[in-house]
C-alpha cells in the first residue's frame, strides 16, 4: 500500500499531470486561458509522429515474432469485446437509451492515444522498459469497437444504421482517420529506418517530447473542463460511476491478457492502459457518421470528462501497482 501511495503521489505531482490539472482548473474557473487550435493540432501531430516512430524503431530491433502477432490479435479481440461489457454496465447503472448506451460503449473498446502516451512517459520516467510494438497494438485497437457499437445500435433500433453500414464513408472515416494514418505511417517509417533513422532525428522526437506533452495536456485539461461545465445536465451519478468502473474492468481484462501473453511489466501496464482508456477522437468522428441520432454530449462527457482525467490522475498509478504485483517486477 505504501508503495502504491508513493507511486500515486509521484504521478500526481509530475509536470504532465499538473499541466492537465492547470488546464482543467482554469476552464472550470472560466479563465480566458486557451491554446490556439492550430497550435493544439501541431502538438497532437508531433506526439503521434514521435510515439509511432519510436515504436517502429523498437519493433525493428525486436523483430516480428509470435508474441507480437498474438499481442495484435489479442488487442483486436479486446477492442471488439469490451463494448459489450460497457453496454451491459451502462444499462445497469444509467437510464440512457439503448442507442446512446451503444454509442458510449463504442468509446470504451477503442483507445485514447494520449492516455497511452502519458503511461509510456510515466514508465520511461520510472525506468521501466516496455515492448515497443505496443504502439502497433494501440493502432489495431482503434476500429473494432466501432463495429461492436454499430451492432449494438442495430439491435436497439433495427434499420437505424443500415445506410451507414453500407456507406463506404464510414469505413473511410475509420481507416483514414488522421490520427490512425499518422500513427501507423510513422510506425512503419521507424520500422523501415530503424536505429539509424532515430539517430538522425533524435534531437527532435526524444528530447522535446515531455515538454510538448505538458503543453498538449494543458490544452486537454481546458477541453475537459469546458466539456464538464457544458454537460452538467447529462452527468448523472450512474454515468459518473460508469466512467470510473469501466476503466477498472478494462484494466483487469488487459492484465489477464498481458499475463497470458507473457508481456513484461511495462508492456503489461500499457496493455492495461489501452483497455482502460476511452476514445475521444476516432470514435466520436465515426459516431457522427454512423449514429447521428446519439447524443454527443453524453459520450464525450463520459470519455473525455470522466474517464480521461481518472486515468491520468489515479488510473495509471493503479495499473502500475497491479502490474508490478502480478508480474513481480
Amino acid at each position: 500500500m505504501e508503495s502504491f501511495l508513493a507511486l500515486a503521489g509521484q504521478n500526481l505531482i509530475s509536470p504532465i499531470i499538473l499541466s492537465f490539472a492547470l488546464g482543467l482548473g482554469a476552464a472550470l474557473a472560466r479563465s480566458d486561458l486557451s491554446v490556439p487550435e492550430a497550435a493544439a493540432k501541431a502538438l497532437s501531430l508531433y506526439l503521434l509522429f514521435s510515439i509511432g516512430f519510436k515504436g517502429g524503431v523498437s519493433v525493428a530491433a525486436h523483430g516480428f515474432d509470435t508474441t507480437l502477432a498474438l499481442s495484435l490479435l489479442t488487442g483486436v479481440l479486446l477492442s471488439f469485446l469490451l463494448p459489450f461489457i460497457a453496454f451491459a454496465l451502462l444499462r445497469l447503472l444509467t437510464n440512457l437509451s439503448a442507442l446512446d448506451a451503444a454509442a458510449v460503449a463504442g468509446h470504451y473498446g477503442s483507445i485514447s492515444i494520449v492516455t497511452f502516451v502519458a503511461a509510456s512517459s510515466v514508465l520511461q520516467g520510472s525506468g521501466i522498459p516496455a515492448e515497443g510494438y505496443m504502439v502497433a497494438v494501440a493502432a489495431a485497437m482503434e476500429a473494432p469497437a466501432i463495429l461492436s457499437a454499430l451492432w449494438l445500435a442495430a439491435r436497439a433500433k433495427p434499420g437505424s444504421t443500415d445506410e451507414a453500414r453500407h456507406d463506404g464513408g464510414l469505413m473511410r472515416e475509420i481507416l483514414l482517420n488522421g490520427s490512425i494514418v499518422l500513427l501507423v505511417g510513422s510506425f512503419f517509417i521507424g520500422m523501415i529506418t530503424g536505429q539509424k533513422g532515430l539517430s538522425e532525428i533524435e534531437s527532435f522526437i526524444v528530447a522535446p517530447f515531455k515538454g510538448v506533452l505538458c503543453l498538449f495536456l494543458l490544452d486537454m485539461g481546458l477541453v475537459a473542463g469546458r466539456g464538464l461545465r457544458a454537460a452538467r445536465g447529462v452527468l448523472s451519478t450512474g454515468l459518473v460511476a460508469f466512467g470510473i468502473l469501466m476503466p477498472l474492468i478494462g484494466a483487469v481484462s488487459g492484465l489477464g491478457a498481458a499475463l497470458a501473453l507473457g508481456l513484461s511489466e511495462g508492456g503489461t501496464v500499457l496493455m492495461m492502459t489501452l483497455c482502460a482508456s476511452a476514445s475521444y477522437i476516432a470514435v466520436p468522428a465515426a459516431m457522427r457518421v454512423a449514429l447521428p441520432e446519439a447524443n454527443p454530449s453524453v459520450y464525450l462527457s463520459a470519455s473525455l470528462g470522466i474517464t480521461f482525467p481518472f486515468n491520468l490522475t489515479l488510473g495509471i498509478p493503479v495499473y502500475m501497482a497491479l502490474a508490478a504485483a502480478a508480474v513481480g517486477g
